[in-house]
């Protein structure tokens, strides 16, 4: 009986999905409902079993989830953060992410490959060990510690207490140089996929189940995404989805007009990707089928490529001066 507790979940993302498909907000509202649904099972179910919650506690989403950005297919991206701190609070809060987890991959999300999930206890802890665990990434500065750092300030609060996430992003933010932090986050964003060649053609996937696609993840969206998150942590915001944070920089950082161009680009290319991308499965979604657009459709996608890696070399040219700056 057990394994059934979520199908009518299932079945409540087969019957909305098709409406939702190829609008943006329309979808991730879509994919925000259905997480709440398994979440609140999941809580019900580890109640009957372990008794109530030892602790007030925030289950929170990270990556595409965090910042509202999912495609039709979404791995998991979450974590856990308890307030008090013991050995039967912490087993508690990992059998309830171990619950999500399983109830989130049975309504169809893909566990995450790199284990970024609350039923892993480097991502399940109290607020204490949180705020542990985000000062030592900033003073281990290796590839992976900045890359962690950089999922955990995409975190979303989405079940319990709303504020946790915002405290530990106030604490990170109080604690840490802030030009140290946005040097080293800019050293692990640096590399961009490059999407066009110097004869002006999109640089499609050449070999692989994808040959004659193009990554529209890493080539189209990642250098919007790094580089309004670069913005972001410099004014110390604690939004997460790209437009929003974009909206919400100062206009003496970035000008009004630039920020609602970036956010017209961008909006377009998440809408391309639910038009024209193969969406088979969750590694497929990052795909778009380059045969299926109009000339006018290959154009307008070559420019919104070329303004976002405009808009990160921008950024990364305005955070150096900054740096600069500040050594003199």
């Amino acid at each position: 009986m057990e394994d059934n507790i979520y199908s009518k979940i299932v079945e409540f993302k087969q019957e909305h999905i098709n409406e939702a498909v190829h609008e943006h907000f329309k979808l991730n509202h879509l994919h925000d409902e259905i997480i709440k649904q398994v979440v609140e099972v999941a809580i019900n179910q580890v109640i009957d079993q372990h008794g109530p919650p030892p602790s007030p506690f925030s289950f929170f989403v990270m990556g595409s989830a965090g910042r509202l950005e999912q495609s039709v297919w979404s791995d998991q991206d979450h974590g856990i953060i308890y307030h008090d701190q013991n050995d039967e609070v912490k087993s508690y809060f990992l059998t309830l992410g171990r619950e999500i987890s399983k109830g989130l991959f049975q309504a169809g999300y893909p566990y995450c490959d790199g284990g970024v999930m609350a039923s892993n206890p480097f991502w399940c802890k109290s607020i204490a060990e949180w705020q542990q665990q985000l000062t030592k990434w900033v003073l281990e500065s290796s590839w992976e510690s900045i890359r962690y750092l950089l999922i955990f300030l995409d975190g979303r609060s989405f079940y319990g207490e709303s504020t946790y996430v915002d405290q530990l992003k106030k604490h990170l933010y109080q604690t840490t140089n802030k030009e140290q932090l946005l040097t080293k986050s800019l050293r692990n964003t640096l590399h961009l996929k490059k999407g066009i060649n110097v004869l002006g053609k999109l640089l499609v996937e050449t070999h692989g189940p994808h040959a004659g696609a193009l990554n529209i993840k890493e080539i189209g969206l990642y250098p919007y995404v790094n580089a309004v998150r670069l913005l972001s942590i410099k004014e110390k915001r604690l939004e997460t989805s790209t437009l929003l944070r974009l909206e919400k920089i100062p206009d003496s950082c970035f000008p009004f007009a630039g920020k609602q161009f970036y956010q017209q680009q961008f909006l377009k290319l998440l809408q391309y990707r639910l038009l024209f991308g193969d969406h088979t499965n969750y590694d497929s979604g990052h795909y778009l089928a380059i045969h299926m657009l109009t000339k006018e459709q290959t154009k307008e996608i070559k420019e919104i490529i070329k303004n976002g890696a405009a808009l990160f070399h921008h950024v990364r040219r305005l955070l150096e001066k900054d740096d600069t700056d500040g050594d003199e």
